[in-house]
């Protein structure tokens, strides 16, 4: 059996390496510079965080790292499972027979994007599967080693389901069963990076590149002039952690990746992988590894490069092609071996030499 398994004080459903990514921006922000740069770095949900500001001689954001900081503290408030008392842990305890659940504006609109998702995707992306994760051995319960029983899926997803959640007025949201817990890890790092790319924002810069753990907002233009340039990891589990299958020029934009290549183990020369079929129960087996979402936001970016894994490229690429601004890579395996690439028709990238 082999087992590759991060540990995340924030719980996610996609990983790429950061590593990767910081190889990324290290090439984007390369050659010619006129203006000056502020670079910070940290670890938030889990995982490392990069932030890249372009701007002039006297146009340096004040304070800014520890505005990042606190706004990263207040996300985790809010999202973060690991903490008892953030307010999506408050909602997950909320009795099913009291008042509807009162949320805060964030929680409530980062909910609405869920309900969204979950529409578009038919119930491939569901914020409410952690107990099917944690019974594979993903998530925060122990690693179990063993293929779980067809009795044992069937029992938890009667505890799955996002259409038991409620968005209802007055920022109120109601569950139709106590046992339904909200984990909004596979959108929540998309979430964080609109976060702090409105942040900057608000200090008057257009020109930077946020990252969250290989979740991507590019805003403007990198230092030298045209678009910011970010690496896709190459999706294969032998490969180096900084290897890069190919480079996507970004400007005003968002970009996430969601793949399975990092995080599965072996059984009996069968490979289940750490991506949940929310509607079956069991780790989805459609030979996606990866799945790259070119988004108008990096919420939606987050949410569908999960969602077109379970989807796989033929009903993926097709809800792609119904959303105004998203463009998709998915990448899938070959029976006799490498990678397939199917994406979009505005989809551009360049392979990596």
């Amino acid at each position: 059996m082999r087992r590759h398994r991060p540990s995340f004080q924030f719980p996610v459903s996609s990983f790429i390496a950061a590593t990767a990514v910081s190889l990324a921006i290290l090439l984007a922000v390369g050659g010619c510079d006129h203006l000056r740069q502020t670079r910070l770095a940290g670890r938030t949900m889990g995982t490392t965080y990069h932030i890249v500001v372009a701007h002039g001689w006297l146009d340096r954001p004040r304070n800014l790292e520890v505005q990042v900081a606190r706004r990263l503290e207040d996300l985790n408030r809010r999202f973060s499972t690991y903490l008892p008392d953030s307010e999506i842990n408050r909602f997950n305890r909320w009795p099913t027979g009291a008042e509807p659940f009162k949320a805060s504006a964030e929680f409530y609109g980062l909910l609405e994007t869920a309900v969204r998702i979950h529409q578009l995707s038919n119930g491939a992306w569901d914020g409410t599967v952690g107990p099917l994760v944690d019974l594979w051995g993903f998530g925060a319960a122990p690693v179990r080693g063993t293929v779980p029983s067809a009795e044992e899926i069937a029992a938890l997803k009667n505890a799955v389901g996002f259409q038991h959640i409620t968005p209802g007025p007055a920022l109120t949201i109601a569950k139709a069963r106590s046992d339904i817990a909200l984990d909004l890890a596979s959108i929540a790092k998309g979430y964080g990076v609109d976060a702090l790319a409105e942040l900057i924002r608000s200090h008057g810069c257009r020109d930077f590149l946020v990252e969250i753990g290989g979740e991507v907002v590019a805003s403007g233009r990198r230092p030298g002039g045209g678009p910011w340039k970010v690496g896709i990891n190459t999706p294969l589990p032998d490969a180096s952690a900084t290897a890069v299958y190919g480079i996507v020029s970004l400007s005003d934009r968002a970009m996430a990746t969601s793949g399975d290549y990092r995080n599965f183990f072996e059984i009996d020369g069968r490979r289940y992988a750490h991506i949940i079929d929310p509607r079956t129960g069991y780790p989805v087996a459609n030979g996606v590894i990866s799945a790259t979402v070119l988004a108008p936001d990096c919420t939606l970016a987050d949410g569908l490069a999960t969602a077109l894994c379970v989807m796989g490229p033929v009903s993926g690429l097709k809800m792609v092609a119904s959303l105004p601004g998203v463009e998709a890579l998915i990448l899938t395996i070959r029976k006799e071996g490498g990678i397939q690439a199917h994406r979009s028709s505005g989809f551009e990238f360049t392979p990596a030499s």
